[in-house]
């Protein structure tokens, strides 16, 4: 998933090549189902900075990535829908009438949550077969789950015969997660997913959802590092961090009526009512308020192309998640403290929900093999674990291939 996490089961090893994943499903789906697909794709993501702050209504800063989840997919004529994992070898049928039930924790929540949204925004869904394979790693806060939530909403759009907006479009998929999958995510991920740009990060504000590009230079590189280290979030720390946010809005809001959400504190308001917090939940709000602000900064900076800059902000909120919201693990500290003290890396920090999952690294286009080379030599020294590691380009959001 994204901020929920592990669509179990669909994603690929990542010897498969953007190019031949289409072939690859496209045969397959004719084994199956004897008729030529149509092939969707989305992205997944990773966000450079602006972590848990979007379900606070902050400013986030992500871009998409050239690692897929590809679902092809073909009509029915009955109120069925059968998917079929390439990864996972599992073959699950969902009657488009019977989508009632609590999260099941199982790749099936994201397409039937999808489905059911859908139908409850008053479209008419037709039966339709669905093949899906990937190449995001699973529980590594790359955005599987949307990734998985729109190139399948996009697949039943079409087999169904209707159209949503973009942004309608991924207001449903967030919604999938949420009540389907129990996770309660917020808009950045179906939206960078949707709306991302080529060689461009989104600044995003998730309250008004108005957005900028900003263009990466083209002597930088995004370098991904995975710990290995897998996260589950929907049913644990995600929600709880959620929650904490929440309790410090209602505290607040006893001294300062016109706050809606942790985005409307100012740093000096919350020092000013810290006594009022028990301390964890201090601590979780000067995360978000204060990342909100290294946001705005990092946007500013890698507007101007000053990109070390942008690296300070990012070392700056690691140190934050690690110490305030406490979503980081050992493993990623590990390989944030590999990655600055490798030249040429203007910044490290972990992404994506934590407990787990991946790190994102700005790197000099020239430093990018000896980062590859440190981490994986220094990760597999300190922990036994081997990582993997992505070179990523900003991508286009999703559609048809």
């Amino acid at each position: 998933m994204g901020k929920g996490g592990v669509a179990r089961g669909l994603m690929s090893n990542p010897i498969f090549s953007p190019e031949s994943i289409p072939e690859t499903l496209s045969k397959r789906f004719q084994q199956l189902h004897g008729t030529r697909p149509k092939i969707f794709r989305a992205p997944g993501r990773v966000n450079l900075i602006g972590e848990h702050t979007d379900y606070n209504d902050g400013y986030v800063m992500p871009i998409a990535i050239e690692l897929y989840t590809w679902v092809a997919a073909g009509r029915r004529d009955d109120r069925i829908l059968r998917a079929h994992s390439l990864h996972f070898g599992e073959t699950i049928e969902l009657p488009l009438d019977e989508f009632a039930g609590p999260p099941r924790q199982h790749w099936s929540d994201y397409i039937r949550g999808v489905a059911a949204v859908l139908e409850a925004s008053g479209q008419k869904l037709s039966g339709a077969n669905l093949v899906i394979q990937g190449q995001l790693p699973l529980g590594g806060g790359l955005s599987s789950s949307a990734s998985l939530e729109i190139s399948t909403a996009l697949a039943l759009m079409w087999t169904s015969n209707f159209e949503l907006p973009p942004l309608e479009m991924a207001r449903a998929c967030q919604r999938a997660e949420q009540e389907y999958a129990g996770t309660r995510c917020g808009m950045m991920d179906q939206f960078i997913i949707t709306f991302g740009r080529l060689q461009h990060a989104l600044m995003l504000d998730c309250r008004s959802l108005e957005y900028r590009l900003v263009a990466i230079p083209e002597d930088a590189r995004v370098v991904v590092a995975n710990s290995m280290v897998r996260h589950e979030l929907a049913a644990g720390e995600y929600n709880r961090r959620r929650a904490d946010c929440e309790a410090g809005v209602r505290t607040l809001q006893r001294h300062l009526p016109g706050v809606r959400a942790l985005r409307d504190v100012t740093p000096a308001e919350l020092e000013s009512h810290k006594s009022d917090f028990p301390d964890p939940v201090y601590r979780r709000c000067r995360h978000v308020i204060s990342e909100n602000q290294r946001v705005l900064g990092a946007a500013e900076a890698l507007q101007a192309g000053d990109l070390d800059r942008v690296g300070q902000f990012m070392y700056e909120s690691h140190r934050s998640l690690r110490c305030n919201y406490e979503v980081s693990s050992a493993e990623l500290d590990v390989l944030v403290e590999l990655a600055s003290a490798c030249q040429g890396v203007y910044g490290a920090r972990m992404t994506g929900g934590g407990f787990g999952g991946c790190t994102v690294n700005l790197v000099r286009s020239d430093a990018v093999e000896r980062l590859q080379t440190q981490i994986a030599e220094g990760y597999a020294r300190a922990t036994g674990i081997i990582p993997a590691l992505y070179v990523c380009s900003a991508a286009e959001g999703a559609g048809a291939s």
